[in-house]
Formats: structure tokens, sequence, C-alpha cells
């Protein structure tokens, strides 16, 4: 199980004024993803090939609706 306490480094975009955003953290080596509105629900998290295709496709605008 991966611990959610403040072990993980939790960062959110700069972007983000409202405080419902997405929080990202790297825990060894996994990579976890959680919603700042809901901090104590158990994180999503991802290895280090997972992370990097998401990346790749955000990065390609693989996600956009358009």
């Amino acid at each position: 199980m991966i611990k959610t306490t403040g072990e993980s480094n939790w960062r959110r975009s700069k972007r983000c004024s409202s405080g419902a955003c997405v929080e990202v953290a790297r825990n060894g080596e996994r990579f976890l993803i959680r919603d700042s509105k809901n901090p104590g629900v158990t994180p999503l998290n991802f290895d280090r090939a997972a992370w990097e295709a998401f990346l790749a496709g955000v990065k390609s605008d693989e996600f956009s609706d358009a």
C-alpha cells in the first residue's frame, strides 16, 4: 500500500487558484495522483513507464477534446 502521510511531497500547478486541483507526488519509484479536495482517498499510482507515457500524451495534446 502507498503511504499518504507527509512523507510524499505533493505538488499542484501554479495555475490552480480554486483549490480544486490535481496533485502529484513521487514516492520511491511510483508516481501518485490525487484530488486536492479529497486528500485522504488512496491516490492513483503509476510506475515510471506509465507516468512517462502519460506525460508524452499531455505534451502531444493527445487528450484534447478538439
